[in-house]
């Protein structure tokens, strides 16, 4: 299995040189040149642990690690730092199937991938006999950085650098991120929004000189965010798992269809439930789910793409992104494998911040229904589910319970089973969450509400959360987005 960027199609690489590297040499993302298809039947996964999913589904991609090394990093990664022995859970309630994704380290999804790249990495470093140090350079709108330091944290032979919007991320957020320890880690806030750290990143990657200067100081970058394939193909895992425990419940039979909804910001998560339905997984309707930042809702609404547009602080800030950096893989796929008109719309993206697809290419999304949810109704959901059941989501989840109560609405596809991605503990977003639950929490503070919330909802308080209550803070540094380059150059001494 060869990878492609969606920029260049003479740029092909193994599973273990895209790892490395991240991103395209001209800036593009590394694709397989064709999804596989999945070599197991629904009996057989429906007898796997997750870890055993977990090979089934990552030895079809990374097919340049023996089964020995995919196996060890999969067994480094999956292991007592998940809280529950399913690794990725259902829990059903109100008649949907929340799939729970923040049993993890950090109690985010990114532990999903982000336990495993490290591992990932540093296997595809010796098999390519790379000798320079990798440095992951992060950017993060609130739970990507902490899955990545806490993953590579103590890794050798790798340092991490992440960068987050300052005031763009919840308290809990934050303080997992300053908190964090190990030598090789280093945390920035920007004076900006999230998109500005993303494309600050992207121009480090992309800027040949700094590469030069890394280099002779024995350095070269890679990348944790979900542009990595590394993070891709891990995700594919737990969509695959999902549907084979509602076969083995009985909830589903043989080829039966369902729907998954999933909270999106920079579509990655979702991408992965499109590459596990493409592999024969069978999923009837990819629901996208936006906050009130609804640059997708807008984008599967008309087939125009345009970030220009006012950018939104929501109580789901790990959505609030205006640059979905992974769609660029779907329009690739939607344009025939195309890199020369996807690079026709990146570039106009670049340059006029909005671009239009073609009503071929439009038509190739009907596997996508696109919604979205706002604050209020946001806070309805939380409070609603509580009430009627006692099963406490968080914010994004509940972006994406809502969109799901729309769809059926507008479509009257209710009977269909549908998994929803349950993006992150309610522990993370404590306030938002008992404030929706009830105005008169919002005088506690984080840790109290942390407690409270453990007692109404009869769930124990994480250990990320016990972690940080009386951590000290290690990384204070703050910076402008045009000092980033130099905040890295400070960080490797060079």
């Amino acid at each position: 299995m060869m990878y492609v960027s969606t920029r260049d199609a003479n740029e092909k690489v193994s599973a273990s040189q895209a790892i490395l590297k991240g991103l395209a040499n001209d800036g593009g993302l590394f694709v397989p040149e064709e999804i596989p298809q999945l070599d197991a039947d629904i009996e057989t996964l429906a007898e796997m642990t997750y870890q055993e999913t977990a090979y089934a589904v990552m030895k079809q991609y990374l097919t340049d690690f023996t089964k020995e090394e995919l196996e060890s990093c999969i067994s480094a990664a999956y292991d007592d730092k998940f809280d529950t022995k399913e690794i990725a859970p259902l829990r059903e309630a109100d008649g949907a199937y929340y799939l729970e994704l923040f049993h993890g380290s950090t109690i985010a999804f990114k532990d999903m991938a982000l336990s495993i790249l490290p591992h990932l990495m540093t296997t595809s470093a010796r098999k390519n006999q790379v000798k320079n140090e990798i440095v992951i350079l992060t950017a993060t709108s609130g739970d990507t950085g902490k899955a990545a330091l806490a993953g590579f944290a103590g890794v050798k032979g790798t340092k991490i650098i992440v960068f987050y919007p300052k005031n763009g991320v919840s308290p809990i957020q934050e303080k997992q991120m300053v908190t964090q320890k190990g030598e090789n880690t280093f945390v920035v806030g920007i004076h900006g929004n999230f998109d500005e750290a993303q494309t600050g990143v992207k121009k480090m990657f992309a800027d040949a000189s700094l590469a030069k200067e890394l280099d002779a100081a024995g350095y070269q970058f890679s990348s944790a965010n979900s542009i990595n394939i590394g993070r891709l193909v891990p995700q594919i895992v737990y969509y695959v798992y999902a549907y084979s425990r509602l076969y083995k419940d009985g909830v589903i039979s043989s080829g039966e269809s369902i729907n998954v909804v999933v909270p999106t910001g920079n579509f990655g998560n979702i991408l992965a439930a499109f590459y596990a339905k493409n592999m024969g997984i069978p999923i009837a309707k990819l629901i996208c789910a936006s906050n009130e930042n609804k640059v997708l809702y807008d984008f599967f609404a008309t087939g125009t793409y345009d970030k220009n547009r006012e950018f939104i602080l929501t109580s789901s800030p790990s959505m609030d992104i205006l640059i979905s950096s992974n769609l660029e893989r779907l329009i690739y796929r939607i344009a025939g494998n195309n890199p020369a008109y996807n690079v026709q719309l990146m570039n106009r993206l670049k340059t006029e911040g909005k671009y239009e697809i073609t009503p071929e290419m439009k038509e190739k999304l009907s596997d996508f229904y696109g919604s979205y949810a706002g604050e209020s109704e946001t806070a309805d959901v939380i409070r609603a589910l509580y009430e009627k059941t006692g099963y406490v989501i968080d914010t994004h989840t509940a972006v994406a319970a809502g969109v799901y109560e729309k769809y059926k609405k507008e479509t009257g596809d209710c009977e269909k089973k549908t998994v929803i991605a349950s993006t992150a503990s309610p522990f993370k977003f404590t306030r938002s969450v008992m404030k929706a639950i009830d105005v008169k929490y919002d005088s506690m503070s984080d840790f109290e509400l942390a407690d409270e919330l453990s007692r109404i909802g009869n769930v124990k308080v994480p250990q990320a959360i016990e972690e940080i209550r009386t951590a000290d803070i290690r990384h204070n540094t703050v910076c402008e987005v045009k000092e980033m380059p130099d905040t890295v150059r400070k960080f490797l001494k060079i």
